[in-house]
Protein backbone atom coordinates (compact mmCIF):
# COMPACT_ATOMS: atom_id res chain seq x y z
CA UNK A 1 0.00 0.00 0.00
CA UNK A 2 1.23 3.48 -0.83
CA UNK A 3 1.41 5.26 2.52
CA UNK A 4 2.38 8.68 1.13
CA UNK A 5 -1.16 10.15 1.49
CA UNK A 6 -1.34 8.96 5.09
CA UNK A 7 2.12 10.30 5.91
CA UNK A 8 1.32 13.64 4.25
CA UNK A 9 -1.93 13.97 6.18
CA UNK A 10 -0.10 13.34 9.46
CA UNK A 11 2.65 15.78 8.47
CA UNK A 12 0.11 18.51 7.70
CA UNK A 13 -1.59 17.99 11.05
CA UNK A 14 1.69 18.08 12.94
CA UNK A 15 2.77 21.25 11.11
CA UNK A 16 -0.51 23.08 11.75
CA UNK A 17 -0.29 26.07 14.04
CA UNK A 18 -2.69 25.73 16.95
CA UNK A 19 -5.37 28.35 17.33
CA UNK A 20 -5.34 30.35 20.52
CA UNK A 21 -9.02 30.04 21.38
CA UNK A 22 -11.41 27.48 19.88
CA UNK A 23 -14.83 28.55 18.68
CA UNK A 24 -17.57 28.00 21.28
CA UNK A 25 -18.42 24.33 21.71
CA UNK A 26 -15.30 23.03 19.91
CA UNK A 27 -12.33 21.20 21.36
CA UNK A 28 -9.15 23.03 22.29
CA UNK A 29 -5.81 22.05 20.73
CA UNK A 30 -4.93 19.53 23.43
CA UNK A 31 -8.31 17.81 23.08
CA UNK A 32 -7.94 17.62 19.29
CA UNK A 33 -4.47 16.10 19.65
CA UNK A 34 -5.70 13.63 22.28
CA UNK A 35 -8.55 12.63 19.97
CA UNK A 36 -6.16 12.13 17.04
CA UNK A 37 -3.87 10.10 19.30
CA UNK A 38 -6.76 7.87 20.38
CA UNK A 39 -7.91 7.41 16.77
CA UNK A 40 -4.34 6.55 15.79
CA UNK A 41 -4.06 4.00 18.57
CA UNK A 42 -7.39 2.42 17.59
CA UNK A 43 -6.32 2.29 13.95
CA UNK A 44 -2.98 0.68 14.83
CA UNK A 45 -4.80 -1.82 17.03
CA UNK A 46 -7.29 -2.72 14.30
CA UNK A 47 -4.64 -3.04 11.58
CA UNK A 48 -2.42 -5.12 13.85
CA UNK A 49 -5.33 -7.41 14.74
CA UNK A 50 -6.09 -7.97 11.06
CA UNK A 51 -2.42 -8.62 10.32
CA UNK A 52 -2.32 -11.26 13.06
CA UNK A 53 -5.59 -12.90 12.06
CA UNK A 54 -7.39 -11.77 15.20
CA UNK A 55 -11.00 -10.60 15.29
CA UNK A 56 -11.29 -6.83 15.53
CA UNK A 57 -13.66 -3.89 15.38
CA UNK A 58 -13.13 -0.19 14.63
CA UNK A 59 -15.01 2.15 16.97
CA UNK A 60 -14.14 5.80 17.57
CA UNK A 61 -16.47 6.44 20.51
CA UNK A 62 -13.73 6.38 23.18
CA UNK A 63 -11.83 9.05 21.24
CA UNK A 64 -14.74 11.47 21.73
CA UNK A 65 -15.36 11.01 25.43
CA UNK A 66 -14.42 14.22 27.33
CA UNK A 67 -13.13 12.37 30.40
CA UNK A 68 -10.97 10.09 28.23
CA UNK A 69 -9.58 13.06 26.29
CA UNK A 70 -8.63 14.84 29.52
CA UNK A 71 -7.05 11.68 30.91
CA UNK A 72 -4.97 11.14 27.75
CA UNK A 73 -3.81 14.77 27.87
CA UNK A 74 -2.73 14.37 31.48
CA UNK A 75 -1.08 10.98 31.02
CA UNK A 76 0.77 12.06 27.89
CA UNK A 77 2.07 15.23 29.52
CA UNK A 78 0.37 17.87 27.37
CA UNK A 79 0.33 19.09 23.80
CA UNK A 80 4.03 18.70 22.97
CA UNK A 81 4.05 15.11 24.18
CA UNK A 82 0.84 14.36 22.30
CA UNK A 83 2.46 15.66 19.10
CA UNK A 84 5.40 13.31 19.68
CA UNK A 85 3.01 10.43 20.30
CA UNK A 86 1.14 11.21 17.07
CA UNK A 87 4.47 11.40 15.20
CA UNK A 88 5.39 7.94 16.53
CA UNK A 89 1.94 6.60 15.61
CA UNK A 90 2.43 7.94 12.08
CA UNK A 91 5.67 5.99 11.77
CA UNK A 92 4.20 2.80 13.20
CA UNK A 93 1.02 2.93 11.14
CA UNK A 94 2.79 3.79 7.89
CA UNK A 95 5.37 1.03 8.43
CA UNK A 96 2.65 -1.52 9.11
CA UNK A 97 0.37 -0.39 6.27
CA UNK A 98 3.24 -0.51 3.78
CA UNK A 99 3.70 -4.26 4.27
CA UNK A 100 0.08 -5.39 4.41
CA UNK A 101 -0.93 -7.93 1.80
CA UNK A 102 -3.84 -7.32 -0.54
CA UNK A 103 -5.82 -9.91 1.44
CA UNK A 104 -5.23 -7.94 4.63
CA UNK A 105 -6.12 -4.62 2.99
CA UNK A 106 -9.48 -5.95 1.80
CA UNK A 107 -10.32 -7.57 5.13
CA UNK A 108 -13.41 -5.93 6.61
CA UNK A 109 -14.10 -5.20 10.25
CA UNK A 110 -17.30 -3.96 11.90
CA UNK A 111 -16.99 -0.17 12.16
CA UNK A 112 -18.85 2.43 14.16
CA UNK A 113 -17.74 6.02 13.58
CA UNK A 114 -19.44 9.00 15.17
CA UNK A 115 -18.87 12.74 14.78
CA UNK A 116 -20.53 15.42 16.90
CA UNK A 117 -23.08 12.92 18.12
CA UNK A 118 -24.05 11.76 14.63
CA UNK A 119 -23.36 8.35 13.19
CA UNK A 120 -21.20 8.59 10.08
CA UNK A 121 -20.50 4.89 9.59
CA UNK A 122 -22.17 1.80 11.02
CA UNK A 123 -21.09 -0.96 8.66
CA UNK A 124 -18.07 -3.11 7.93
CA UNK A 125 -15.08 -1.27 6.44
CA UNK A 126 -11.99 -2.69 4.81
CA UNK A 127 -8.60 -1.94 6.29
CA UNK A 128 -7.83 -0.01 3.09
CA UNK A 129 -10.95 2.14 3.58
CA UNK A 130 -10.08 2.79 7.23
CA UNK A 131 -6.59 3.96 6.28
CA UNK A 132 -7.90 6.04 3.38
CA UNK A 133 -10.52 7.63 5.62
CA UNK A 134 -7.85 8.56 8.12
CA UNK A 135 -5.71 10.13 5.38
CA UNK A 136 -8.50 11.78 3.36
CA UNK A 137 -11.06 12.85 5.97
CA UNK A 138 -10.12 12.42 9.63
CA UNK A 139 -6.67 13.98 9.72
CA UNK A 140 -7.40 16.84 7.26
CA UNK A 141 -10.55 17.68 9.22
CA UNK A 142 -8.63 18.02 12.45
CA UNK A 143 -5.84 19.91 10.72
CA UNK A 144 -8.42 22.53 9.77
CA UNK A 145 -9.66 22.64 13.36
CA UNK A 146 -6.20 23.47 14.64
Amino acid sequence: MDTDPLRQAYDALLAAEPRTVPPPGEWNTAQILAHVSLVGAATISTVTAVATGAVSTYDNRPSQDPWTLDRVIALAGGEACLRERIRAQREALCALAAVLSEAELVTTVPALLLSNGSCLVDQPLSVRDILAGLADVELPGHTKQL
